[in-house]
């Protein structure tokens, strides 16, 4: 039974360190993934919206804390009830994600670790017997250091992955898991594979029969039925077609156009990126004109991708903006605005604009 519970224990709290850890690098990500839980479609919890962030940040530090202290065996009682309380939570909106299909990826690894809803579901399940029987059986999970050592460990880490997490927001994740990460190529992560999977759909028709609603597959031919009346069709899908990394990426303006094949096979291009230009500080703009205007003195060629355009926007900013979708610039860079070097479709750096010289 002793080993069975520290076996169980160290599996639980390396899960939810593991967990924490890649959304403290980029808690900019977990904002976004709250803000659709939060959205009017979903949990139409939207007076939560502002203050996103500040929830991200305090969900993220409570899963990396807890797992520091249960590994460390901190203050066991109080670490396993908060552990039951987070998966609780965190099993509802899996589920919730799952059953209703309204947030296609929770995001619970972060960009690190893509499981689908109902995998993950079926994860926080298994956690969740897991932290039951370490309640249950608490008794038997001993420390690993003398109370004052294992005091300040559990101090020092709270308070590190907090202020990692104030570092990360203000300038860029540590560590980039998403297909615009230095050294990506985003023609590269345009591409379908010759042998990728192909969709899979089923039709479900339902016809009136004899008064009656009914169910037909499409080999029953329903529509030949004497008598028979339409009443509705749904479309099951039976295996999701292969999505390349990069989708939905174009570069375009209502005087060129259309200019992604353009910017890509460019040389060098730098890329002024703001998924939401309308908020972007008065500081913020002078700093990036300013390093635009040394960018442009030195003959490199400068591009704003902006999720909106508009007199006011464009009036602020010395050179070209062009419209870009604007999931697509937060997956880009988290920083609003900042700056990526392309070469040749090849993500060369990234700055956020708080670290531009």
């Amino acid at each position: 039974m002793r080993i069975l519970i520290q076996l169980i224990r160290v599996i639980v709290a390396l899960t939810f360190i593991f967990s924490g850890f890649v959304k403290m690098i980029d808690p900019v990500g977990t904002k976004i993934k709250m803000l659709e839980y939060f959205s009017e479609d979903v949990l139409n919890l939207t007076f939560l919206s502002p203050y996103a962030l500040e929830i991200s940040i305090f969900l993220i530090w409570l899963e990396f804390i807890l797992g520091i202290w249960l590994l460390l065996g901190y203050k066991v009682k109080f670490t396993l009830r908060a552990l039951l309380v987070l998966i609780t939570i965190f099993l509802f909106l899996t589920w919730y994600s799952a059953y209703y299909n309204k947030v296609t990826d929770c995001g619970c690894f972060g960009d690190a670790v893509k499981l689908s809803n109902w995998g993950t579901f079926y994860k926080n399940v298994i956690l969740i017997i897991f932290i039951l029987f370490l309640n249950k059986y608490n008794v038997y999970i001993r420390p690993l250091f003398k109370q004052q050592l294992r005091a300040r460990l559990a101090h020092v880490v709270a308070l590190s992955a907090l202020l990692l997490m104030i570092y990360t927001v203000r300038h860029l994740p540590l560590i980039d898991f998403r297909p615009y990460a230095i050294g990506k190529n985003i023609e590269e992560g345009m591409r379908i594979p010759p042998d990728a999977p192909q969709g899979k759909f089923k039709d479900i028709w339902y016809y009136k029969v004899n008064g009656k609603v009914k169910e037909f597959t499409t080999a029953d031919e329903p529509w030949n039925i004497k008598g028979a009346e339409f009443v509705d069709r749904k479309t099951i899908t039976l295996q999701e077609a292969y999505t390349p990394p990069i989708h939905d990426f174009s570069i375009e303006n209502d005087t060129e156009g259309d200019i992604t094949e353009q910017v890509l096979k460019s040389d060098e291009i730098y890329l002024i990126v703001s998924s939401d230009p309308e908020n972007i500080s008065a500081k913020a703009v002078k700093k990036i004109n300013a390093y635009v205007k040394k960018l442009q003195n030195e003959g490199k060629k400068v591009i704003g991708m902006f999720a909106v355009i508009d007199d006011g926007i464009s009036k602020k900013f010395d050179f070209p903006l062009y419209l870009t979708d604007a999931t697509t610039l937060k997956t880009m860079i988290r920083s609003n605005p900042g700056v990526i070097l392309l070469k040749n479709a090849t993500v060369i750096e990234k700055k956020a604009w708080r670290d531009l010289e």
